[in-house]
């Protein structure tokens, strides 16, 4: 064993898929990279999430208390990269990044038709925001294309390195 710096654990405990956050508040819609997120519970599906107080995101979350996660498969992978390397301050990312907004069903905050999988979410908890930028949400409604029959999607690993979903394994379980 080698001693690893701790500024690199995170890439050893990746939390699971680069999704895209979007939000939209007074009429302005933005959106996001965002790779740190867990899931926390089944039923009501709760995912936990950081959004930094840095991201232009994270004023329209915390007043808003809406959002939608998408999920892109691996051939959005460049216009992931560029949405995160630039600000919804200054930047329409629907119309730089060439994305279609889609009106969501619960929440303001549009979907995105080019992902594979949109899920609507509302804040349930905001305890740890000040704290650690983690905000806990409930999926209230979810979407998937069925045109995307197997989508693989990217994990980052830092510094514009990802590694994308590979082959699926199949070990005998008690659980469902």
């Amino acid at each position: 064993m080698k001693a690893l710096p701790l500024g690199e654990v995170y890439q050893l405990l990746e939390p699971g898929p680069v999704v895209l956050l979007t939000t939209s508040r007074q009429g302005h819609r933005n959106v996001m990279t965002m790779s740190w997120h867990m899931m926390v519970e089944f039923t009501p599906p709760l995912v936990a999430c950081v959004v930094s107080v840095a991201d232009f995101s994270h004023a329209a979350l915390r007043a808003t208390k809406e959002c939608v996660i998408a999920i892109p498969d691996v051939e959005l992978a460049h216009k992931v990269v560029g949405i995160g390397n630039c600000s919804g301050a200054d930047t329409d990312k629907f119309a730089a990044f060439e994305l279609t907004p889609l009106p969501a069903e619960a929440v303001a905050a549009p979907l995105i038709a080019e992902c594979f999988a949109n899920l609507e979410c509302k804040v349930v908890n905001t305890r740890l925001v000040k704290s650690h930028n983690l905000f806990i949400l409930e999926v209230v409604k979810a979407w998937r294309d069925p045109a995307h029959k197997a989508p693989k999607t990217i994990h980052h690993q830092g510094f514009g390195r990802f590694v994308v979903d590979g082959d699926i394994i199949q070990v005998p379980s008690r659980m469902p």
